[in-house]
């Protein structure tokens, strides 16, 4: 078994990451405001458990899949970009509606995030991400996986995984009291169209990486 510190560094460094502002994170805050805490909570299962799959996916070997099957990378990316675009459509659209309703003096005040769609975007948006490859590989050159056994990595794995739902929970936690409904219901509207706006930029990266540009 490896000493704690080997660990703790890598985790720290994941943590930074995971707590960054970005697709997931607007993900998580915005499910919490729409559809209340247990759907917020949902989606930080969705990001734990996305998380724990590419921490087992590359530690076992699926970026030497990648380099033996480059199309299987290609094919991954392709889906990914469908994906991202379908949600940038649904938030774009939410925040259209918003808009609208506001203009015309309509509170949307409806919470009708379902917990199971909520968790299973939230699992979709990071297990459909290719980038998040090369994210576990800058994670995994830190720590020493070639002295790491099946046992090592299970811990690394399921801490990761455990820090992951922690610091999505929080964010659902924080964004799910009414405080954060009474923002949602008079400024949700502009989150959803930055979450739609963050996933037209991850979705044009995917594309001009796939283009062979990036």
């Amino acid at each position: 078994m490896l000493p704690l510190s080997e660990f703790l560094g890598v985790w720290a460094f994941l943590g930074v990451n995971i707590a960054s502002p970005g697709p997931n994170v607007i993900n998580t805050i915005t499910t919490a405001m729409n559809g209340g805490r247990t759907a917020g909570i949902a989606s930080a299962a969705g990001v734990g458990i996305g998380i724990g799959l590419w921490c087992v996916g590359t530690s076992f070997g699926l970026a030497a899949v990648f380099a033996l099957w480059p199309s299987a990378q290609v094919v991954l990316t392709v889906v990914a970009l469908c994906l991202l675009c379908g949600f940038a459509r649904r938030y774009l659209d939410a925040a259209m509606a918003g808009f609208r309703g506001r203009r015309s003096g309509i509170v949307r005040s409806d919470r009708v995030q379902g917990t199971r769609a909520a968790f299973l975007r939230s699992l979709a948006v990071n297990v459909m991400n290719p980038k998040a490859l090369t994210s576990w590989l800058a994670v995994l050159s830190v720590f020493p996986l070639a002295r790491a056994g099946a046992g090592d990595i299970g811990v690394l794995c399921l801490g990761s995984m455990m820090l992951s739902f922690a610091i999505h929970a929080v964010y659902a936690a924080l964004f799910s009291t009414e405080a954060a409904l009474r923002f949602y219901q008079r400024q949700g509207w502009v989150l959803s169209g930055v979450a739609g706006v963050l996933f037209v930029i991850v979705a044009g990266g995917l594309a001009l990486h796939l283009a062979g540009v990036a």
